[in-house]
């Protein structure tokens, strides 16, 4: 009932989205709330998988540790929900073909997101292809594991955040963690700085706890460590051709120049990274919205004694107005300025 609220509240007040959009998200909210169950009672459950009895059962120690580092407790991931599909929501990004110009969304609570999210794949789908039709725009579709209702419900643990491999104990605690920040401390209209404090924070808290003695299983954490390092090559080398491409979108080539030049750079990333997916400037602008200030993040940590604790604290102290401009890729100067 609250998310059918909410949907009329947005409604009422956005004339930008949809009614069908916000129908869609109110009504996917409802039912993954309602199908979720009490994490203990998951845990006890005869019928839930041992492996996932004992991931769910760690995941108080993972949000006691977040919260003993300076993250805001909440009533958050005390419930299961078994969703029986690969993605929580499908995530819906677009870009202007030959400029890293993206698409952004206007929400009167979260301000400005260069994303929407569809609990419905097919619905995601075919908004994308609407846009790329309509509106000539490149346009990605993803699926994500876990969001953030920023505080408007009790976010509760999805089947789509536990992964088959010996890293799941490292992706979910790095995924509740993340998702913690950002119950911690939201920015409207800055989604580059609320991704890439939650993943920088995450990403450290993680790192952490998994080496806790009594945490990992023999194998967990060199697992978790080799899939951490083995993501975060992958992303620098996504936005190493963010970097290549913006080049030739300010340079003075002809648009059918750039254009070919853009394929040429596409496809060398693609065969680079032995993907069987199609690289745009959507999914690439979508990689730029996380761990884009790391160096910034790293300067402020130091300056705070290595404590996580005094950053969050620190960081918390901004606002919307502490930002110049909305949506800022680089807002290493805010944070410097901490």
């Amino acid at each position: 009932m609250r998310a059918l609220g909410l949907a009329t509240l947005l409604l009422a007040a956005s004339g930008c989205f949809t009614a069908r959009y916000l129908a869609q998200a109110a009504t996917g909210q409802v039912s993954l709330i309602a199908r979720s169950r009490p994490l203990s009672s998951v845990v006890k459950d005869p019928e839930t998988p041992p492996r996932v009895q004992r991931l769910l059962s760690l995941v108080p120690e993972m949000k006691a540790f977040g919260e003993s580092r300076g993250l805001k407790p909440t009533d958050n991931y005390g419930r299961y929900s078994d969703l029986n599909r690969p993605a929580a929501v499908w995530v819906v990004q677009a870009c202007r073909p030959l400029a890293f110009e993206p698409k952004r969304w206007s929400f009167p609570i979260a301000g400005t997101v260069p994303y929407l999210g569809f609990f419905d794949e097919r619905a995601a789908r075919a908004y994308a292809e609407d846009l790329r039709r309509s509106e000539d725009l490149d346009v990605d579709v993803r699926g994500a594991g876990a969001y953030s209702t920023l505080g408007w419900f009790r976010d509760p643990v999805l089947s789509t955040m536990i992964g088959d491999g010996a890293d799941a104990l490292g992706w979910l605690a790095n995924t509740v963690l993340h998702e913690s920040v950002h119950a911690t401390l939201y920015i409207p209209g800055q989604s580059s700085f609320n991704e890439s404090l939650a993943s920088f924070v995450a990403d450290k808290l993680t790192a952490v706890w998994l080496s806790s003695p009594g945490v990992a299983k023999a194998g967990e954490l060199q697992a978790y460590t080799e899939a951490h390092a083995a993501g975060a090559r992958r992303v620098r080398r996504l936005h190493r051709a963010y970097e290549e491409l913006d080049a030739v979108y300010e340079s003075q080539a002809s648009d059918a120049e750039k254009q070919a030049r853009k394929g040429e750079l596409l496809a060398e990333l693609k065969a680079e990274l032995k993907t069987k997916r199609d690289y745009n400037n959507a999914t690439l602008a979508g990689y730029r919205t996380y761990d884009t200030g790391g160096p910034a993040f790293e300067r402020l940590l130091e300056r705070s004694g290595g404590d996580l604790a005094a950053l969050l604290e620190a960081v918390k102290t901004l606002e919307p107005s502490s930002f110049p401009q909305p949506q800022m890729e680089d807002f290493s100067p805010v944070i410097d300025a901490l």
